[in-house]
């Protein structure tokens, strides 16, 4: 037998190899460093705005919430309108999947104001969506500096999101995968990682320097692999794809009422956030005020065990759609760990884990599946948690999870790769709030003919074909 040739060594390829590599180690680490120190400024502003306000009386919620609502009215549309780029869309898909890498520099600081003010009036939202957005308008001014071409440009600005995640939150790999995976559902630019990574580690030991604080989380010993135990977290982690779910669409359907009043009315831009400001200032009469903010006192008690209640995931749900939806501007990952955190531990107790495993469980579960990021989720759950639970007991859950949400997100210009499931088909490349889901060909031609022929009819003409099919495979030689 005649062995095939030995290919010739092509020394051009891996010479471009490692001037690509040599190119991403400088660029990366460049837009690491700036980005990392750009978001240190943000946050410590923001942790000084918010230990002002932490302990103000019940009634100053009524002067706060308003007043900022609408201020973010103002700074969100006429900021936007004085300051923007009538070309470009000041969004982060926009710029990866549309603009070549290219993001309007003048509104750069426009959303981290607008986010120090909703969270130190008591608005409930995150910190992570202001550095995201920074990051990625200050890799795209790199970008422009170095005169990059539009595909350098457009993994920059990837690398620019990553870095901003790692800094917020002290997850360098967990947050540099979850800049390159939100961007499409179902598929990875793996071209991406290695510039996302490198910006993401160098942006959180920048961010260290600077002196911003973070958190790991100790979760008892665990013991020994049981399938049993997996199995439960499983559910859990179905749970929280529900509880993700009800987030999600809750989230939508506020944010489609104001735009509907306000179209219907023609009201003022600003007065539906000022409006949603004293709903939020009410709903605190009933809804206990650890839920305003960013709620991670909250999150803390649910992962040291302590006993959280059912409807707490509903609560923080219901403060953050009101205070995102009405307009207000800010983050939507943080929002997700507590509200993960607080329903995993409420359900632990149904399926006999402990309140702690279980609300690392739904803290990784929520936010796999309410972002559709499943891989830095898990991954996020060995940064915050420790090897064993993030890679064994966190994985199924967040896999689960991000099944059993669908097809939604809390990003809706985030682009559809592939469906969930093969039983179903999507358009690729279209943003998931535009595209709607529909059966396959296969599952829709079986479910007219079972309606046709009747289910009892339907059930034994395809136990038939099963038999059929075996028995021509036993057939064959």
């Amino acid at each position: 037998m005649k062995l095939p040739s030995t290919p010739r060594i092509d020394l051009l390829e891996p010479a471009i190899m490692l001037a690509t590599v040599l190119q991403w180690l400088i660029l990366a680490s460049l837009v690491g460093l700036i980005v990392g120190t750009g978001v240190s400024f943000f946050l410590h502003a923001l942790f000084f705005s918010t230990d002002r306000t932490l302990a103000a009386p019940h009634w100053a919620y009524w002067l706060m919430l308003p007043a900022a609502g609408l201020a973010n009215g103002l700074i969100m549309g006429y900021g936007y309108r004085m300051l923007g780029a009538p070309d470009l869309k000041d969004s982060i898909f926009a710029a990866v999947h549309e603009q070549g890498g290219r993001l309007p520099w003048r509104t750069m600081l426009l959303k981290p104001i607008a986010a120090i003010i909703t969270l130190a009036s008591g608005g409930s939202a995150g910190k992570e969506g202001p550095c995201s957005h920074l990051g990625a308008s200050l890799a795209a001014m790199v970008g422009q500096v170095f005169r990059l071409n539009r595909e350098l440009r457009q993994r920059i600005v990837a690398c620019g999101v990553s870095a901003g995640f790692a800094s917020v939150f002290g997850t360098p790999i967990a947050g540099a995968i979850y800049g390159v995976e939100m961007l499409v559902i179902g598929r990875i630019r793996h071209d991406f990682l290695f510039p996302a990574l490198i910006a993401g580690m160098t942006s959180f030991q920048v961010s260290k320097a600077w002196g911003i604080p973070y958190e790991s989380y100790l979760v008892p010993a665990l013991p020994v692999f049981s399938e049993s135990l997996f199995l439960r977290t499983v559910l859990i982690g179905m749970l929280c794809g529900v509880v993700a779910r009800i987030f999600v669409d809750l989230i939508y359907a506020v944010r489609n009422v104001c735009q509907r009043l306000q179209a219907r009315y023609a009201l003022w831009p600003p007065l539906m956030p000022l409006a949603g400001g004293l709903l939020l200032a009410a709903l605190v009469t009933v809804i206990p005020v650890d839920y305003l903010g960013l709620s991670l006192p909250l999150m803390d008690r649910a992962l040291q065990g302590e006993s959280m209640p059912y409807l707490g995931f509903l609560w923080k749900s219901l403060l953050v759609a009101v205070t995102l939806g009405s307009g207000f501007y800010g983050g939507i990952v943080t929002p997700q760990f507590v509200i993960g955190a607080v329903a995993g531990n409420a359900f632990a107790h149904l399926f006999g884990i402990s309140p702690t495993l279980g609300a690392a469980v739904g803290l990784v579960s929520v936010v796999a599946a309410a972002s559709n990021t499943p891989l830095a989720a898990i991954l996020m759950g060995v940064e915050l948690f420790g090897g064993v639970v993030g890679t064994v007991y966190v994985s199924g859950a967040a896999i689960a999870a991000y099944l059993i949400i669908g097809h939604r997100s809390v990003y809706p210009d985030q682009r559809l790769g592939h469906a969930k499931s093969s039983w179903m088909r999507v358009r690729a490349e279209i943003p998931v709030g535009q595209e709607k889901t529909h059966l396959s060909y296969g599952l829709l031609k079986g479910w007219r003919q079972m309606r046709a022929q009747g289910p009892r009819a339907w059930l034994r003409t395809w136990w038939h074909a099963v038999r059929q099919g075996r028995k021509e495979h036993d057939d064959q030689p």
